[in-house]
């Protein structure tokens, strides 16, 4: 493949930028994030990792397929990568630690992968079992009017019954240094880029913290579920030894430990603010 071919990459999830955000990190690659729709965010990969030796000069879809592999066992969302170069085109959606599924067309559109794919890809990703799998099957039949870029533009259109909507100049079979100008001047967008451990980390608890399981993981009612647990656990150990009975013994010295480090993560997370 020469320099000059189109080769490009875009990482499709189905959440929110915020959610998005502490996963991405710990891809350790320079990337643009930025909302596309009702519950999607896209990562636009800064350059082209794939071709500057960092990645043993592996093709684009085989880069791409390992990030959204990577982001989605990292995650409780889907990811869905689009890719394309001078010879084909095609999709991988990984999904927790399920086995990936993809697609492949060539450059003018001939379908080169599986059919059932789109039938899995379809019911991951929540789609109408008969509307929508009627569109993805037109994907998979020949069609001397249809490229690798339309073939594309087809599967994301499926798309935007769930909520995706790609910002303006996002569009499959652009090269990738049009692709992040692109992005880059959009508002909303903002960089990804790493940071170390330590901040990785952090932004990782963050995130928790500010989802639905945050109010038990520090604060007031994290506080008082810990508190609990101690006030539960001493006298179930106590009572446990006197009746010798190692099961309900242990059962309070497991409550203990969780009360404990409760209390320790909310004053630790306190003091680090």
């Amino acid at each position: 493949m020469n320099a000059t071919s189109p080769v490009g990459a875009l990482l499709l999830c189905r959440a929110e930028p915020d959610s998005v955000r502490p996963v991405a990190h710990l891809l350790r690659e320079r990337m643009l994030l930025a909302p596309a729709g009702d519950g999607w965010s896209v990562l636009v990969p800064e350059g082209m990792p794939w071709q500057d030796g960092r990645e043993g000069d592996q093709p684009v879809d085989s880069v791409v397929g390992g990030w959204a592999t990577a982001l989605a066992v990292g995650s409780i969302w889907p990811v869905l990568a689009l890719w394309w170069d001078g010879d084909r085109a095609g999709y991988t959606l990984a999904s927790g630690f399920r086995r990936p599924v993809g697609y492949v067309w060539l450059a003018d559109g001939t379908p080169a992968g599986e059919d059932e794919a789109m039938h899995t890809f379809a019911a991951r990703l929540g789609l109408d079992p008969v509307l929508d799998i009627q569109r993805l099957e037109t994907l998979t039949r020949p069609d001397p009017d249809a490229d690798a870029r339309t073939r594309l533009r087809g599967l994301l259109a499926a798309l935007t019954r769930i909520g995706l909507i790609l910002p303006a100049g996002l569009d499959p079979g652009e090269p990738a240094d049009r692709l992040h100008a692109s992005a880059d001047s959009r508002p909303g967008t903002e960089r990804i880029a790493w940071a170390g451990w330590r901040d990785a980390v952090k932004m990782e608890l963050d995130a928790v913290e500010n989802s639905r399981l945050g109010p038990w993981l520090r604060g007031p009612k994290a506080r008082a579920l810990a508190t609990a647990q101690l006030a539960a656990g001493v006298p179930l150990v106590t009572w446990g030894i006197g009746r010798r009975s190692g099961g309900w013994a242990f059962a309070g010295a497991l409550l203990i430990v969780h009360g404990a480090l409760g209390l320790a993560y909310d004053r630790i997370r306190a003091d680090g603010r």
